[in-house]
């Protein structure tokens, strides 16, 4: 036998932790979680394979923590095994950073609170720093994942379809909506090849969060839940279906929907999912519904040390201590919810048995709960319960109850007692079953005082009425008078339903209707592609060479349709209401009542005629009232009123739109805060930015063709330049120039110009923009940067604020909106209102005038 070597044994032990693109992703994120971040953007290129980089906003790692971040098994999660009976992050195990450092490179960047500037750690297979450099990123930790799998040939040949690679990029976006729907305040992003896929702006509670992750149209049909139960401690929250609703607008074919938490983290139980996937579907009569997976969020809390995560390496498994009681408390909850159904998961002759059988001793509902989980998930879990019988009823952990179990399950079939036991319950069994024999004949339930069969239920008749009301009981058995059965009986009206007949008249055919109806069979056989125009003329062609015998015969045809069609609307308008036919008819064909105890049924549900209640009489009182003093009130406010609010105030944000209504003296105007921040980025950029420049393999002589003239190279010459190198060239550093992304050289042996480096994010950036710089800067004297921006740098400069401004959330909060109003009025001041695409910031919707005359106010209001 041989070792292996290191290398062999850390990729092993890393394919096994990192396994999918997901599997990087999520192990990020939770570092991610773990370090406070509330920002967190997921970028991927090529589905993940080529490159994975997420950011966060987290507390950032430490300059000492650095060399050792991803080496295996350093963690600043726990310390000891003690530490998991009280975990409280996602990661524990230190694995995940040296895991992807060995079946991908990898490169760290992170800065700290306390740090000047971030830097970036490049990262070799076994974890160590083997370069590093400043970098530009503010606080927090974003890691790149570069050629995942390069060393797995095998595996990255997995993700060579595109549906896997579709199918994966979906598992990452469900990872994402699971961590946003635990983390309410989270803000996510998941860009793919540059495009936004999915994003999740903050949300106030987790209801918001829902509508955010799901949708606003399910989340009307879910039911906010909260169970707590102290011994032990187990807290259940969430969002459940409501009973009764549509299962196709609760529901979906695949389990991507169904959430389920423990101590708030995503997790798979197929133990909750069944009781949650059996208890939604025994609501609803249809099978299809069985097949269907209820959309919920249920978030479970236990304690930590009754939690083992250490059971696989995605950690997406766990081992509860005290599964039972769990179990038991998640069926509570939806009992509750949906109520308590025991046979439904039984077959018919069971359900026939089981409502037959002598109801059992009392128990708690604990452990009648106990008894209808084990029945729906095993068979065997029977005898154990019968011989489980005597012990105690309270709850043991899941690890001992197995052992248990199998202990007395053994003990069943060796112990002569307990087989005796189980034959005498058995005889019991079927000595309560029922034949069909007997259900047929009316003998199958036994009264168990008399012994008798059971007879139908008997309406029991009132007592007779007193003598006192003698002539009401009489005039209730007057024969004349006939009595309105309350149940079967509704008074008949007239409706326009009656008034409309179930048959359509047609109306009469002319002859040459009747002889294009007859003749269009024919024109179709002999020309079978023949349009509607060509059909029509064929038919009149052969109308007008059609004989006197024949056109007489549809004449005669013609004529006999009319006077049927005249017949019957002659007999309909003669028709009248019958009005001595009984009313129920006009109804239809009535329910037939029972002829028994119609007489009873009628004294027992007739209702009472209501008596008209007598008007209640309002308490009034006079109130002493001056016109002279309402007048003057009026105009001591008018003339509060009358000085305009100055400045923008917001009223409100508009329901369905991204714009806020907004009050400006006495105007209501609309403001669009997305023009606002694209009109600020845009001049923020053309002060500020700097675009960066790569150097070019053969530099771009300069000359006074090349310029336009000798006047623009001596302007060039004029410009700020540094000092000279070794040697003799002088580089310039006017900011004119490098802002652009232009670097210029002047070499000090043969005095000539050349462009070294120039930007290359610009398309086609050349001389001729730097030709419209010395252009801005010789006739219009321009010194400032933004006076000195050529066309295309503009104009990519303000597709850049575009893009910035559509990674915004589409709902800002009103301290945002009253931040970008402050920003507008301090930096574009009231000159300009018009966003970079040359529309409005505001439209205007209505003011109001107010107008004072003396001792009279009139207020108008102009659209």
């Amino acid at each position: 036998m041989k070792q292996l070597p290191p290398d062999t044994v850390r990729l092993l032990s890393s394919s096994q932790v990192i396994t999918s693109v997901v599997n990087v992703v999520k192990e990020l994120v939770e570092n991610s979680l773990d370090a406070g971040a509330l920002n967190i953007d997921v970028k991927l290129e090529n589905f993940g394979l080529d490159r994975i980089e997420v950011r966060d906003n987290g507390h950032g790692i430490k300059a000492v923590d650095a060399p050792v971040v991803a080496i295996r098994h350093f963690t600043s999660k726990i310390c000891s095994h003690e530490d998991l009976e009280h975990l409280e992050t996602y990661g524990f195990r230190g694995e995940a950073l040296g895991s992807i450092c060995a079946v991908a490179e990898v490169a760290v960047t992170t800065k700290t609170e306390a740090d000047d500037v971030s830097i970036q750690y490049s990262l070799d297979s076994t974890g160590t720093i083997v370069s590093q450099k400043p970098s530009h990123l503010d606080q927090g930790t974003t890691v790149s994942v570069t050629k995942l799998f390069r060393n797995l040939p095998v595996r990255r040949q997995f993700y060579s379809s595109t549906k896997k690679c579709k199918e994966e990029l979906k598992k990452v976006q469900e990872l994402l909506m699971a961590y946003a729907l635990i983390k309410p305040e989270l803000r996510l992003l998941l860009v793919h090849n540059k495009v936004v896929i999915w994003q999740k702006a903050k949300a106030a509670d987790d209801r918001s969060a829902l509508v955010a992750t799901l949708g606003s149209g399910i989340v009307p049909n879910l039911l906010p839940c909260h169970q707590r139960q102290e011994q032990p401690k187990i807290i259940i929250d969430g969002f459940f279906p409501k009973p009764g609703v549509d299962c196709s607008s609760t529901s979906s074919s695949t389990p991507e929907k169904t959430f389920i938490f423990i101590n708030n983290r995503p997790v798979h139980h197929k133990e909750v999912m069944k009781l949650l996937r059996q208890h939604y579907s025994a609501q609803y009569p249809e099978d299809s519904a069985r097949h269907r997976y209820p959309i919920i969020v249920i978030k479970i809390t236990v304690s930590p040390s009754a939690v083992d995560v250490n059971l696989t390496p995605d950690k997406t498994q766990v081992l509860l201590h005290n599964k039972e009681a769990v179990l038991t408390a998640v069926e509570a909850l939806l009992v509750s919810l949906y109520g308590f159904r025991p046979g439904s998961d039984l077959p018919p002759e069971q359900q026939l048995n089981h409502e037959t059988l002598p109801p059992p001793p009392l128990q708690t509902d604990a452990s009648q709960l106990k008894n209808k989980r084990s029945d729906v998930r095993d068979d065997n879990v029977l005898t154990e319960a019968e011989t489980h019988a005597d012990s105690a009823q309270s709850s043991d952990v899941s690890l001992e109850r197995q052992a248990s179990n199998t202990s007395s399950s053994s003990s069943v079939s060796k112990s002569p007692e307990r087989r005796g036991h189980a034959d005498v319950s058995a005889a019991e069994t079927r000595k309560h079953q029922i034949s069909a024999e007997d259900w047929s004949r009316g003998t199958a339930l036994v009264d168990s005082v008399s012994g008798e069969p059971l007879q139908p239920i008997v309406i029991l008749q009132p007592s007779t009425p007193s003598p006192s009301n003698s002539d009401e009981a009489k005039i209730q058995r007057s024969p004349g008078k006939k009595m309105l059965n309350a149940i079967t009986e509704k008074p008949a009206a007239l409706t326009a339903y009656d008034m409309i007949r179930n048959r359509t008249t047609r109306s009469p055919l002319s002859p040459v209707a009747l002889f294009e109806k007859d003749t269009r069979a024919e024109v179709l056989r002999e020309k079978p592609a023949a349009s509607l125009q060509d059909i029509s003329i064929a038919v009149q062609e052969k109308w007008n060479i059609l004989g006197e015998g024949d056109r007489k015969k549809y004449e005669e045809k013609a004529r006999k349709s009319l006077q049927h069609y005249n017949q019957k609307t002659t007999a309909e308008g003669l028709r009248e209401p019958d009005e001595k036919a009984p009313r129920t008819k006009l109804q239809g064909q009535k329910r037939k009542p029972p002829l028994s105890n119609q007489q009873l049924m009628d004294q027992l549900f007739a209702r009472p005629q209501k008596k008209p209640k007598a008007p209640v009489s309002r308490p009034s009182w006079p109130v002493p009232c001056s016109v002279p003093a309402l007048r003057l009130q009026l105009q001591r406010l008018s003339s509060q009123s009358s000085g305009a609010p100055r400045g923008l105030h917001l009223v409100n944000q508009l329901a369905s739109q991204s714009t806020w209504v907004i009050l400006c003296g006495q105007r209501l105007m609309l403001l669009n805060p997305f023009r606002v921040e694209e009109t600020l980025l845009f001049k923020r950029l053309l002060e500020n930015n700097i675009l960066p420049s790569v150097s070019l393999q053969n530099p771009v002589q300069l000359t006074d063709g090349s310029l336009g003239g000798a006047e623009y190279v001596q302007t060039l010459c004029n410009m700020e330049k540094q000092n000279p190198d070794l040697t003799g060239g002088v580089l310039f550093s006017d900011p004119r120039l490098v802002a652009n992304g232009f670097k210029i050289k002047l070499t000090a042996a043969e005095r000539h110009l050349e462009v070294t480096e120039m930007a290359d994010c610009v398309p086609f950036l050349g001389v001729e923009d730097l030709r419209e710089i010395l252009t801005a800067v010789h006739h219009r004297k321009a010194s400032t940067v933004r006076e000195c921006r050529p066309l295309k740098v503009t104009n990519y400069l303000q597709a850049e604020a575009v893009r910035l401004a559509r990674q915004l959330p589409i709902t800002l909060p009103r301290e945002d909106v009253e931040q970008i109003i402050r920003r507008m009025e301090q930096q574009l001041g009231e000159s300009s209102h018009i966003c970079i695409h040359g529309r409005p910031f505001f439209q205007h919707l209505t003011f109001r005038v107010v107008t004072q005359k003396p001792g009279v106010l009139h207020m108008s209001s102009y659209q």
